[in-house]
């Protein structure tokens, strides 16, 4: 590396964010990277010159990371972009929301502070477009194969970004009027602009890539039709079935999937249409119902609606502060995260056990009812159980409640009914090497792992395309995943 005694003489140091009375007024990005200025090649430096950078099997897209860290030391900003899209083709996404699985695998993290892995990168794609590294990736020939890809998440986009640069011909198919999927109607503008999104998206399109919009194959278009036009399908649709809560009054109104209140509050910051029925949480007792990502970006949401309470609750025990010892390093431990949107307020509860929404006579949800519990310990083979404290029972406001516990599988009906795609036992896309049963449809991302991140669902969509173009072509010139390569060397 290019300073070996970095890590000796310098600490973890983040960008100053905005204070959170100021950046709740508007949805706009807070993290003052711009004024981080020269601190990035000092926090590069901490990079250790390692035996095995057990980094690169933490990143699920195989970054190469001790390189480019080496290239920001020095200041050599192309290179360290040539090095790090080699592997991402999204690092403008990942350097934002990534939970960065790298920093958790860094051999310096072991009894110090990891490098900062996702502000570096971030740093270096921004750097990027700023001086002109980033350009369309254009193939040098066409192959004359046609690609029909359903969905503009992270895995169809990374499938169709990489399909497109081995000279096929790409066409992305999305519902929505702009492209992007959960990127878009997902993530809240705060974490993830819509304009960092369309740079990227004017990128691939300036490389070739089509995109049709308010185009809902399986109810607009018939999928078959696509089968028949296109030499391939991928099915990228992501797992957009939410969990519920089948309790009693979860018909009120007011109780709502997370989903519908994120995606239409960016459509409400980027002056779109709303589409549903307005959501909003000004001067409302706000209770959201799961401790994950969704249930934290509410919180932020919310924060800026200016709700009048926010309560978070949670029916799992409040996780660890540091890595427990039975997720050593370099797994990632499942510690207690607080996030940017928790730090503008909201409070938190563990152990909670929903148990009925109160309503008025209107049909409007007022309060809910909760139980603390105490977790059993599990028996060999079996989940465990939980008793209710006694006594515990009581109702707590809520006006507003927005039930984020994840999701269960892709919508089995439309595209999925009509090529007649076989589904595995949890409700996913059942693949071989990514192809499902019907001779050239594919699948990849949330719809045929179950929900995931953004970082893996780009792995998903780099290894589904090389397994594509070989099907195509015989063979791939793809590139691999960084870290299979080193595995198998």
């Amino acid at each position: 590396m290019g300073k070996p005694t970095g890590f000796l003489e310098h600490g973890r140091e983040l960008p100053n964010k905005l204070d959170p009375s100021v950046r709740i007024e508007n949805n706009k990005e807070f993290v003052l990277n711009e004024e981080f200025g020269s601190k990035i090649n000092t926090q590069a430096s901490r990079c250790m010159d390692c035996g095995v950078p057990f980094c690169h099997n933490g990143c699920p897209i195989g970054n190469i990371i001790p390189e480019f860290n080496d290239a920001v030391f020095r200041d050599s900003w192309e290179e360290a972009w040539n090095i790090l899209s080699s592997t991402n083709n999204f690092p403008e996404f990942t350097g934002r929301v990534c939970p960065a699985p790298c920093e958790s695998a860094c051999v310096l993290g072991i009894n110090q502070d990891p490098i900062t892995i996702c502000n570096i990168e971030k740093t270096i794609v921004e750097t990027a477009y700023r001086e002109g590294y980033a350009k369309p990736k254009k193939p040098r020939i066409r192959s004359g194969k046609t690609v029909a890809i359903i969905g503009s998440g992270p895995a169809g986009l990374a499938a169709a970004e990489q399909l497109n640069s081995a000279g096929h011909s790409v066409t992305v198919f999305e519902r929505d009027e702009k492209v992007g999927g959960l990127l878009r109607f997902g993530i809240p503008d705060f974490k993830l602009g819509m304009d960092i999104i369309d740079r990227k998206i004017n990128l691939m399109a300036d490389a070739g890539v089509k995109f049709e919009v308010n185009a809902h194959i399986g109810v607009d278009i018939n999928a078959q039709q696509l089968r028949q036009d296109f030499d391939v399908v991928l099915l990228t649709g992501g797992s957009t079935v939410p969990r519920d809560l089948p309790i009693p009054g979860r018909e009120l109104q007011g109780v709502h999937f997370a989903m519908e209140f994120l995606g239409q509050n960016n459509r409400r910051a980027n002056d779109m249409d709303l589409k549903t029925k307005e959501i909003h949480a000004k001067d409302k007792h706000v209770v959201v119902i799961g401790g994950g990502d969704t249930g934290s970006d509410c919180v932020g949401t919310s924060n800026r609606h200016k709700a009048s309470s926010i309560t978070q609750v949670e029916i799992m025990p409040i996780p660890p502060e540091k890595r427990p010892a039975n997720m050593p390093w370099p797994q990632y431990p499942m510690i207690m995260k607080t996030t940017t949107s928790h730090e503008e307020g909201c409070e938190r509860h563990w152990n909670i056990l929903t148990k009925e929404f109160i309503g008025n006579d209107k049909g409007e949800v007022t309060g809910l009812r909760i139980a603390d519990i105490v977790w059993q310990d599990a028996k060999p083979g079996e989940r465990p159980g939980f008793d209710e404290v006694a006594g515990s029972e009581r109702v707590i406001p809520c006006d507003l409640a927005f039930l984020a516990m994840g999701f269960l599988h892709p919508e089995p009906t439309g595209v999925l009914a009509q090529l007649d795609v076989k589904l595995d036992d949890r409700g996913n896309v059942a693949t071989q090497d990514f192809q499902t049963n019907q001779q050239g449809v594919f699948a990849a991302g949330d719809m045929r792992t179950g929900q995931s991140l953004v970082v893996r669902c780009i792995n998903e969509g780099r290894e589904c395309a090389r397994s594509i173009d070989e099907y195509l072509m015989g063979n791939t010139n793809l590139e691999a995943k960084a870290n299979s390569l080193m595995l198998s060397a």
